[in-house]
């Protein structure tokens, strides 16, 4: 019988334990093999572009949005193939999370992300414009060769013929407003005088127009017109007549307010507004200037003869006359004149006749 030593015995074992072993490493190995491939793949796979579908998404990027409320967006919208961790890794990995420009884009499915980065942080085109500013207190057709309305403000910024916007401002079924009476015949009044950047293409007279009334509107909501006109026992319209008139009167933002006690308490006294601006807009010869013979005739503008307020806005108002229409000064002012002697444009007011010949004396001369 031949002796084994201990040693010589444990060598079967050995050797399946070192065959157990090298089992166990290759199945790690191919483990860790196939998850970075699995890895890999999904990694080039949230890379890759959707498949084309041909069809284009409106996407939006609100103000404030994160680049990683962007990915989950596009993802959603299947513009991408990937958001969560990946998606983001993605983002990251292009440094260009922080250039991302708000606004509305439209993206063809399809793209990858990098292409659509590419559209996300572009500056947009930069688009032709026109600076238009109307001032306050011009009409909307000039009556005369000369004068300076907004129609002829228009044509001369935007050469838009001045014929062709008065006809657009006359066009309410194109242009209908809520702050106009029935029977209206122009939107005189409520085309806002204000500084305009218009876009070059495409420019005609109904978008200047839709332009100016839709500015009207959001300046009479601020200013709650509607509410206003009710406090002071009128109708908005009614109250677009005031402010015209205090537009054409006040030359020093002091007066406007003061304008506008002086037309309300006439008004509650029922006496004429003898305002010769209200004629001006109908003047029987039309020149610019009032004759004897202009201030003589019988014409619902003539508020030297004829009580109330005339029937249309006399010229567009601004802001600050629509709120001195608004809120009048509380005074018991009935008179007042232009006064060279106090400042440039300086009106002098009185609550009675002898006072106001007195101070046309002083101030006139």
């Amino acid at each position: 019988m031949t002796d084994v030593s201990p040693a010589d015995r444990r060598r079967p074992d050995d050797r399946r334990g070192r065959r157990v072993r090298l089992v166990a490493v290759l199945v790690l190995f191919f483990l860790v093999v196939g998850s970075v491939y699995a890895a890999v793949a999904k990694y080039e796979g949230c890379r890759a572009a959707p498949e084309t579908t041909g069809q284009t998404v409106s996407f939006e990027v609100p103000d404030g949005a994160t680049g990683k409320d962007v990915v989950e967006q596009l993802h959603a919208q299947g513009l991408i193939n990937c958001g969560g961790f990946l998606g983001n890794l993605l983002l990251r990995g292009t440094g260009k999370a922080g250039d991302i420009r708000a606004g509305t884009y439209e993206l063809p499915v399809g793209m990858t992300l990098d292409d659509i980065l590419g559209v996300l942080t572009s500056p947009p085109p930069k688009v032709p414009t026109v600076r238009l500013t109307v001032p306050e207190g011009l009409r909307i057709a000039s009556t005369y060769p000369g004068e300076r309305s907004i129609s002829s403000v228009v044509e001369e910024r935007t050469g838009i013929p001045a014929t062709s916007f008065v006809r657009a401002a006359e066009d309410l079924k194109e242009h209908p407003s809520p702050y106009l009476p029935k029977g209206a015949s122009s939107l005189e009044g409520l085309l806002f005088p204000d500084t305009y950047q218009l876009k070059k293409t495409g420019l005609t007279s109904d978008v200047v127009v839709g332009t100016m009334l839709e500015q009207f509107d959001a300046v009479a909501r601020d200013i709650d017109l509607r509410g206003g006109a009710e406090a002071v026992g009128l109708t908005p319209y009614q109250v677009v007549i005031v402010a015209s008139m205090i537009e054409r009167e006040a030359q020093v933002e002091g007066d406007r307010a003061k304008i506008a006690s002086v037309i309300y308490n006439r008004l509650d006294r029922g006496m004429t507004l003898g305002i010769d601006a209200t004629l001006l807009y109908d003047d029987p010869t039309p020149d610019g200037q009032l004759s004897t013979s202009d201030l003589q005739t019988d014409t619902p503008y003539n508020t030297r003869i004829n009580a109330g307020l005339p029937p249309t806005p006399i010229a567009s108002p601004g802001q600050a006359s629509l709120e001195a229409a608004l809120h009048p000064a509380k005074t018991d002012y009935l008179y007042y004149v232009l006064c060279p002697p106090d400042g440039p444009g300086v009106h002098r007011f009185a609550t009675n006749l002898h006072d106001h010949n007195v101070n046309v004396q002083q101030c006139l001369g």
